[in-house]
């Protein structure tokens, strides 16, 4: 008979602060963020768990997508028009908005990591962080299923009112259109 897991707990260790607010502000992947600045804030306490980052030129950044909602098993890509199983995508809507980029550190000071080349919202709870080591983080022939069919040049985001023929959310609206 199988029974319920535990609930978990988590709470941040920190939170990011950047001028990217809303998903279609930011780039699809952090790998697409390039130029994209900002800075993670440190929990005060946890300061010395950042001992002896320097020296690493990326690190993964586990976060929770704040902004999702909604838990759909399947949704369709920003670059595709068929909608695929969310565990063969990487759509922050999913049974746990969990997040995980690639980020360029910069430096640190103190509790701050200033980092650029990322994908993060302002206001991003970072759950964990963990240096990238090219040795053990990169496959360089491992298989992409249905995303090597997709067309590179097409769009980071979906703006779904068009689909829906509605008007964007107010918060699209008050911003100017990016160049």
């Amino acid at each position: 008979m199988a029974t319920d897991p535990a609930p978990l707990q988590l709470l941040p260790i920190g939170v990011v602060h950047c001028e990217q607010r809303v998903h279609h502000e930011a780039p699809r992947q952090s790998g697409l963020g390039r130029g994209s600045t900002g800075r993670i804030e440190i929990r005060q306490g946890l300061q010395n768990g950042l001992a002896d980052l320097d020296g690493f030129s990326h690190l993964w950044v586990l976060f929770w997508c704040h902004h999702a909602r909604g838990r759909p098993l399947q949704v369709k890509p920003p670059r595709d028009q068929k909608k695929r199983g969310v565990f063969a995508t990487r759509s922050p809507q999913r049974p746990n908005p969990l997040g995980l980029s690639c980020v360029r550190l910069l430096r640190r000071e103190k509790r701050v990591l200033h980092i650029t080349d990322h994908d993060l919202l302002d206001g991003t709870p970072v759950l964990d962080l963990k240096p990238y080591l090219p040795a053990y983080d990169s496959v360089p022939d491992a298989q992409i299923g249905y995303v090597a069919g997709l067309d590179p040049a097409a769009l980071d985001h979906r703006p779904w009112w068009d689909e829906k023929r509605v008007p964007p959310p107010r918060v699209y609206r008050q911003r100017p259109p990016a160049e």
